[in-house]
């Protein structure tokens, strides 16, 4: 029998940018039936009654650029190497559990040590395990020695990059994942040099193309950028030293930013002596401040902006995403557009824009109520005790209400 519930007189931040004062959504089943401002509305015979006064209804967060594989360790690539893949994906699971409990329904997972992300994936779609939907590159796509090797498959030359790109989906990835640049946690790359040449870049988004994927492109140095923008990717995961000409291509190709501000910024504050390797934190401090102009540079631009945390780097904690949101907004970014990376615009990126992401008629009732109003304080969706309910599908699945 299909539940019918209603949240009444709420704050219902659309993910549109649109906001709405003492309004109504109606939930039947899984989607979103109606939404109102009109005290007129409707509500179904025996429906369940939500008093939202007080609170404010968001769609649920996604999360564009999360590890499930990784832990949040000081040194993540020892701690990889030292677990059983076996062990991975149990701690990848807790993972999850942590991340939908945060308010993330959505997470775009852009690199696993293996294809047990899809099996991950799976468990939770069929209701085996609690987590968020999984949108799963697999293994990154990188050159031979080239960063995030240890979660990646290395490659050499545009015919083997095929080969390699067309494994990944049949394995069940929803998006490929290549390696532009250097990066910060993989000994002797550097995060301002290219990697992977355009053709080869090119090679992996002909081949998403044809099955009708996308493509996020790692790139931190604005040469690495560029050639990823001209190969045809769909996003670019930290863009973290933009320059002018960088900015120009990513607006005229329509390419998304996803900064990741909390990964070099959780690595840079700590101290020599926590665990992370030296060659890591020097790298994350020498590009912290730049990354910051960065992203104050693409918010100036009107570069498409959505977010993603890197969730699962040194001391960026899985279940602690929304740190992203008030970085954003310590940056400069409104709190109404932070909100929208999270939802509406990180729904466009992945390509679900049509059935998450947005409290509208016909849309899956994914779906983040919260004690307070966000708009005024970002901080508090970062409060676990403001979560008074995670829905996902049409069913609360974490906070009090899911208790009720």
């Amino acid at each position: 029998m299909t539940e019918n519930l209603v949240i009444r007189s709420a704050r219902v931040i659309d993910g549109t940018g649109r906001a709405w004062d003492k309004a109504t959504v109606v939930v039947r089943g899984d989607r979103i039936a109606a939404v109102s401002s009109h005290r007129d509305l409707s509500v179904p015979r025996g429906a369940r009654i939500i008093d939202g006064r007080g609170l404010a209804l968001l769609p649920g967060m996604i999360d564009c650029h999360v590890h499930l594989c990784l832990g949040s360790e000081a040194d993540v690539v020892a701690a990889v190497e030292q677990d059983s893949p076996s062990l991975t994906l149990l701690k990848a699971a807790q993972r999850a559990k942590q991340t939908i409990e945060a308010g993330i329904t959505t997470v775009r997972d852009v690199g696993s040590r293996d294809h047990s992300i899809f099996s991950l994936q799976r468990a939770i779609d069929t209701g085996i395990l609690p987590g968020p939907r999984i949108v799963a590159s697999g293994l990154v796509i990188c050159m031979i020695g080239g960063h995030a090797r240890f979660i990646g498959r290395e490659v050499e030359g545009e015919a083997q990059v095929r080969a390699v790109a067309r494994e990944q989906l049949a394995a069940g990835a929803g998006l490929l994942k290549v390696i532009a640049s250097g990066g910060v946690l993989t000994p002797g790359t550097s995060p301002d040099l290219a990697q992977m040449t355009g053709p080869e870049l090119a090679a992996a988004v002909g081949v998403a193309r044809e099955a009708g994927k996308k493509v996020a492109a790692h790139a931190h140095g604005a040469s690495g950028m560029r050639n990823a923008i001209h190969a045809g990717v769909h996003s670019i995961e930290h863009a973290t030293l933009l320059d002018e000409d960088t900015v120009g291509l990513m607006r005229e190709h329509g390419v998304f930013a996803v900064p990741t501000l909390s990964a070099l910024a959780t690595t840079a504050a700590c101290r020599r002596g926590c665990g992370i390797p030296d060659s890591v934190l020097e790298k994350a401090r020498a590009m912290t401040k730049r990354h910051q102009r960065s992203f104050k540079q693409a918010c100036r631009s009107g570069l498409r902006i959505a977010m993603g945390t890197d969730a699962g780097t040194p001391f960026n904690f899985h279940g602690e995403n929304a740190q992203e949101l008030e970085r954003m907004v310590a940056l400069g970014m409104t709190a109404m557009n932070a909100i929208c990376s999270a939802t509406g615009e990180a729904a466009e990126l992945l390509g679900l824009q049509n059935s998450i992401g947005t409290i509208q008629p016909g849309r899956q009732a994914d779906l983040l109520l919260v004690d307070g109003n966000p708009i005024k304080r970002i901080g508090m969706l970062c409060e676990s005790d403001r979560i008074v309910g995670v829905m996902k599908a049409g069913r609360f699945v974490a906070g009090p209400l899911a208790r009720a």
